[in-house]
């Protein structure tokens, strides 16, 4: 399997929040728009710290993030950012580290995603191609 990449749209949860609500214009809502890297094997989002200055997210606590090559280290926890991808959104917090934006497992089960490894692309799972559905029991 190769690099899987898809374009996604990331937001300031608050933002959009207040913009719904009319208490800030949709001009001040804060948007980064970028091609991550879909890694099945990450349980958590990941973003650089200047994607998080971007969108003005707070760090709101620390957690353990663990490595391939067994080392640990604290990291930065974000707020909460609303990730889209093709009309699916859902709102995720993002650990603060390395060179590129990284989309892991919780935002793929929430957007009922999957890697299709033949042609390195992320798509929606075929049993539900119009809109996500979570499994709940």
């Amino acid at each position: 399997m190769g690099e899987v990449r898809a374009k996604v749209k990331l937001t300031n949860a608050l933002d959009e929040m207040l913009a719904r609500q009319g208490k800030l214009a949709q001009e001040g809502v804060r948007v980064y728009e970028t091609e991550a890297i879909v890694d099945t094997g990450a349980v958590c989002s990941v973003f650089q710290v200047h994607v998080v200055q971007s969108l003005g997210l707070e760090i709101r606590k620390q957690r353990v993030a663990g490595y391939a090559d067994g080392r640990k280290e604290a990291v930065g926890v974000t707020d909460a950012v609303l990730i889209e991808w093709e009309g699916r959104s859902t709102v995720e917090e993002a650990l603060v580290l390395g060179d590129e934006v990284l989309i892991g497992q919780t935002v793929l089960e929430k957007l009922d995603l999957l890697v299709d490894c033949n042609k390195d692309r992320l798509i929606p799972n075929p049993a539900n191609p119009n809109q996500p559905v979570n499994m709940v029991r």
